[in-house]
């Protein structure tokens, strides 16, 4: 049945499963203490470093990274995606998915925009075959009908409103037209199609519904290829242009390859290299690479050899990197100037392209590469800087296998013990951020000098594991007027958690795993051990600590003003009344 699920009754799925019910079902549990511990199923271990705690309905494994929910856990465990794992959850339970209001199928809002971007797609195909031009230009760029049907290429024809005369003529269709891409308004309000006499490949997503489009110009002109724009259904730094026909062939391929471009993906098709996939006009992002890790094992990144493929594959290494864990690999092909994947294989056959795939470059070696690129090995300032260029990079990568062997290899370049190269890799983090969270670098800069962190960092550590001691606090009313790094997530997730106060720890951290002010970084710190006992006084512990938080930026703040030569009328009355909130602090209860 057509329709969204509501995000109310995912939470509520969520919050009233066991998880250790969930995982125990497929992998062997043994009880320690209040948590659960076993074999992480994601790598190979001896030793059980995979935790499950109900109580927070989670998982983490110290040894991989791996952590999540139960809906996390089946997309991973079990390879499904998001909607599928949800569906499974609620089969346990025994309960429907709600896709209805009252006793009637509820529409999805895209449901119209689907359904346009079917008839195009149908459209196109129809052009294609009537256009010979069109269908010589395939021919010479080695593409037979099978793979184009396969593909679903098309052709969109020349004129401003093939589109527009074919499915814009229904009440509110033209609107829905505009919000799936397939036509566009200028500044005069005149409407008209966005893909005009350009070969036509279409973008499905993970349950083969036509999402968007790519279009490749027949001859020379600009931009050679056009893109839809982000629409409700299409989102590019989401999608990858021939990941569904890859998994038609191969449910989990052993490896994908990345290329640039739709028409080396369909011509590494025509050869039979059926596990190669394109981004979509956008760098490769954090959701590529989680999307691309949850259906194989290996990803390889074809670039051009010029400046612009050597950045774009640094770029690639770099979102990748806090995604390596035991059992994942990450290679690299430079192709030569001038090259790309599409005519390499049809000069070299498939036969060639393996080969050339058999000596791609491992992340590490071409990581190791560029930063000796960097650095002049023959002194010893050369290798403290091969050190630091590496630190920031090794420090995104989560603890296990990968990092100590990358470790092992540094410290063989740097001259060091692997264990004494850790040790300055992670004295030297400490140093150069903040305690929490590692992107407040990016904060405005702010008149005064932040406050020390580690009270904001252990603020929202208490409040993450314990959310419903936010309901017995008083908030200082100075919290909200602090700009250190931190402080705005602090508070919003004081509110989230007073308006929610049996809310898991786990969802807790997932509703705000993208907030800008280090949200990301949550669902690490819920991985920590229990900052208190559990019957501890959590609330007076937490209030506390922000009661201490808005005493040391009161303390701060008067310093400053000591320091300062002579004081003006304002600057005095604010040195008396910082002078006598402190003095009520210190002589109030502790």
């Amino acid at each position: 049945m057509s329709g969204r699920i509501p995000k109310d009754f995912i939470d509520d799925l969520i919050d009233r499963t066991d998880i250790g019910e969930i995982i125990a079902s497929r992998i062997q549990l043994k009880k320690a203490g209040r948590e659960y511990k076993a074999c992480c199923p994601f790598h190979t271990e001896k030793s059980p470093s995979f935790t499950v705690s109900p109580d927070k309905g989670f998982y983490h494994c110290f040894g991989c990274g791996a952590h999540g929910n139960a809906v996390g856990f089946l997309m991973e465990h079990d390879r499904l995606e998001f909607v599928e794992a949800v569906e499974e959850l609620a089969s346990y339970h025994g309960i429907e998915v709600p896709r209805e209001q009252g006793s009637q199928p509820q529409q999805s809002p895209v449901a119209p925009l689907l359904e346009l971007l079917l008839k195009a797609s149908e459209l196109y195909r129809a052009q294609l075959r009537a256009n010979n031009t069109a269908v010589d230009y395939l021919k010479k760029r080695g593409l037979d009908g099978q793979t184009a049907g396969r593909f679903q290429v098309g052709f969109a024809p020349p004129g401003w409103d093939f589109i527009l005369k074919q499915l814009g003529t229904g009440d509110g269709t033209e609107d829905n037209l505009l919000k799936a891409g397939l036509i566009t308004r200028n500044e005069e309000g005149r409407t008209y199609d966005r893909f005009r006499e350009r070969i036509m490949f279409p973008i499905r997503d993970s349950r083969g519904r036509v999402v968007a489009f790519g279009g490749r110009i027949l001859d020379s002109g600009e931009p050679k290829y056009l893109n839809s724009p982000e629409t409700p259904v299409f989102h590019k730094g989401r999608e990858l242009y021939g990941l569904f026909e890859a998994r038609q062939i191969s449910r989990n391929p052993e490896r994908l390859l990345v290329v640039e471009g739709y028409m080396d993906v369909v011509a590494l098709a025509q050869h039979g290299i059926d596990n190669a996939v394109a981004t979509l006009g956008t760098a490769t992002t954090p959701e590529h690479i989680q999307r691309l890790f949850r259906v194989t094992r290996e990803i390889i990144f074809c670039f051009d050899g010029d400046r612009a493929g050597r950045q774009a594959a640094w770029r690639a290494l770099q979102i990748t990197l806090p995604e390596l864990r035991e059992g994942r690999q990450v290679r690299f092909l430079f192709l030569e100037e001038g090259e790309d994947p599409d005519s390499v294989v049809r000069t070299e056959g498939a036969e060639g392209f393996y080969a050339r795939l058999d000596r791609s470059q491992p992340l590490s070696e071409y990581l190791i590469e560029q930063l000796k690129a960097e650095t002049n090995l023959d002194s010893v300032d050369g290798l403290a800087r091969l050190a630091e260029l590496a630190r920031p990079l090794v420090n995104r990568i989560p603890e296990g296998v990968f990092h100590d062997l990358l470790l092992d290899r540094l410290s063989t370049e740097v001259g060091l013990s692997s264990a004494r190269l850790g040790e300055l890799l992670a004295s030297s983090s400490a140093h150069s951020q903040p305690d929490y969270p590692p992107a407040a670098a990016r904060a405005p800069a702010q008149p005064a000098q932040p406050v020390r962190l580690s009270l904001i960092r252990k603020a929202i550590r208490l409040l993450l594991h314990k959310p419903a001691a936010a309901t017995r606090l008083q908030i200082p009313a100075e919290l909200e007027n602090l700009h250190n790094p931190g402080i705005v997530l602090l508070t919003e997730l004081l509110d989230a958690a007073a308006d929610k106060p049996s809310i898991k720890p786990a969802r807790l951290a997932q509703e705000f795993a993208g907030h800008p002010d280090g949200g990301v970084h949550l669902q690490t710190l819920l991985t920590h051990d229990l900052p208190l006992d559990q019957d501890a006084d959590w609330a007076a512990e937490l209030q506390g600590t922000l009661d201490g938080i808005v005493l040391q930026e009161l303390e701060r703040r008067l310093t400053e003003l000591a320091t300062y030569a002579s004081l003006n009328k304002d600057q005095k009355k604010e040195f008396r009344l910082l002078e006598k909130k402190l003095a009520g602090s210190r002589s109030g209860p502790g």
